[in-house]
């Protein structure tokens, strides 16, 4: 009976054995075009056509791996808590199914790397922050053993690339995670991977083009702070955003942080007309932000569309900042403070806008109306009305420090956009003498802003000082965000 019954079990696992073998992963023209949908926010395209391969090819993984892109992207734009538990026990499920493909498949690390690193961002979109550590931990050594085993696989290096520029930026306190897994990142290498992978496919049909061209587009903007290099490659004819809401989206929030009103408008706005609009009411955010830098009052209007339909926590404290801000330039006490109460009620304070709207909330000390117009049209990208403004604001009427720090602050962010450098510099460095022990962002941003005019200048020790005499401000809004500007900056300068 024993002999039998080992002879069972093992023809059992034997069959096993065969049937996991037959999984595969063909990642087909099918799947190719599921993807593009999915990288389009056209979800319910994307899954007819995932049904339809998985019809065709039922040991097909590319589907199950890219089924999990909807719920990733979804979770991402629309912070819905709701269901999260869920959603994540559903994406164990598909892991474990993935790993029962083929092994010496390329795409078998890779799509366990990809999908470890979209729910790392999940976990940091929903505050977890070790479980998001542990996340890209387990994809980036999974990419690193499939680089080695799979040298020639063009798409490693998307997410390598990704990743590299990211370890090139890890804050301080994950210093033990870039030591255990080895990491010593670089975020020119990580853009020049990137770089790499795009021209390799001049006719846009790469399997990870969407995401390269995303990653690539903010690794360009933000950690090499080359904007306007970032903000024509998103101009070109290969980034058509029509009937696109991913690429709007991208095109519209870069437009409003290189302070580009007019175009973040027009952009939103024809995004707008798409069917699958309405399921993202950050998109409803964003264009509220394009009208607030125009300062049309119809903003408030959008702003509570977006608090009103939005399932998240993120933004919305951000959101009823802005409106209390219009109420105050319009000299409405009574709405603005409302405003405010709504705002402590509302929303986490997780984001560094929202940490800022939850401190003014508790200690509102409201900037002078002329400041705040000012900086409004700084945002907007009208220097020139900017300037006319705080030319004409009376020193004297400075009743806070607060108010004297950020007319520093706000003068050399003019002057450096209109190209009189040695006037910012002038202006950031009494920002940062006076305000260095504040809990105000301003003395930080005055540092980083002077590291950035150095780096033009090639100033490269001035810039480095600069950017380290950013990062010795500790305990002001915006910590986050700021460190990790400066933190790339030294990292992109010392090659």
């Amino acid at each position: 009976m024993k002999t039998a019954a080992l002879y069972i079990l093992c023809i059992i696992c034997l069959y096993q054995s065969s049937w996991a073998s037959d999984y595969q992963y063909d990642f087909n023209s099918n799947c190719l075009s599921a993807y593009q949908q999915l990288m389009a926010l056209q979800n319910d395209e994307a899954e007819i056509t995932l049904k339809s391969e998985t019809h065709k090819n039922q040991q097909n993984l590319i589907p199950h791996y890219l089924a999990d892109y909807a719920v990733c992207l979804s979770l991402l734009f629309n912070g819905d808590e709701g269901n999260f538990a869920q959603l994540k026990a559903k994406a164990e499920e598909r892991l474990s199914l993935l790993e029962k493909g083929d092994k010496t498949s390329p795409w078998y690390r890779f799509c366990l790397a990809n999908m470890h690193l979209h729910w790392a961002l999940v976990h940091l979109r929903f505050g977890d922050q070790f479980k998001a550590a542990i996340k890209f931990r387990k994809s980036f050594l999974l990419l690193k053993e499939n680089q080695e085993l799979f040298p020639d696989f063009p798409e490693n290096q998307v997410l390598l690339g990704l990743e590299n520029a990211i370890a090139g930026t890890i804050p301080d306190s994950y210093k033990w995670l870039a030591a255990v897994m080895g990491i010593k990142g670089n975020v020119h290498n990580g853009v020049a991977q990137l770089s790499g992978y795009l021209n390799a496919y001049p006719q846009g049909n790469g399997k990870m083009q969407e995401e390269a061209m995303i990653y690539y587009t903010y690794l360009k903007f933000y950690l090499q702070n080359n904007q306007e290099a970032a903000w024509q490659y998103i101009n070109g004819a290969h980034f058509d955003e029509d009937n696109n809401l991913m690429r709007s989206f991208i095109k519209a929030n870069l437009a409003l942080n290189y302070r580009k009103a007019e175009q973040a408008l027009a952009i939103l706005t024809k995004a707008s007309t798409i069917v699958q609009y309405q399921q993202y009411p950050i998109l409803q955010y964003e264009l509220a932000e394009a009208m607030l830098a125009k300062q049309n009052e119809q903003c408030i209007a959008q702003y509570q569309q977006f608090i009103i339909h939005y399932k998240g926590q993120h933004f919305v404290k951000d959101a009823w900042l802005k409106m209390a801000w219009i109420a105050h330039l319009q000299g409405n006490t009574t709405t603005a403070n409302h405003y405010l109460v709504q705002l402590i009620g509302s929303g986490k304070a997780a984001t560094d806008a929202d940490k800022q709207a939850q401190r003014f909330a508790e200690k509102p000390n409201w900037p002078l109306k002329k400041l705040l117009a000012v900086r409004i049209l700084i945002d907007a990208g009208y220097y020139s009305k900017a300037l006319a403004i705080i030319q004409n604001i009376d020193k004297e009427s400075m009743q806070s420090k607060a108010n004297i720090l950020e007319y520093n602050f706000r003068y050399g962010r003019i002057f450096e956009e209109l190209g009189y450098s040695d006037k910012a510099l002038q202006f950031y460095t009494a920002t940062v003498n006076v305000g260095r022990n504040e809990k105000w962002y301003f003395a930080a941003r005055a540092a980083l802003h002077k590291g950035f005019i150095y780096e033009r200048k090639e100033r490269i020790a001035d810039a480095i000082a600069a950017y380290r005499e950013c990062l010795s401000m500790r305990n002001h809004d915006a910590q986050a965000s700021i460190d990790q500007l400066a933190k790339a900056a030294i990292n992109r300068l010392s090659k």
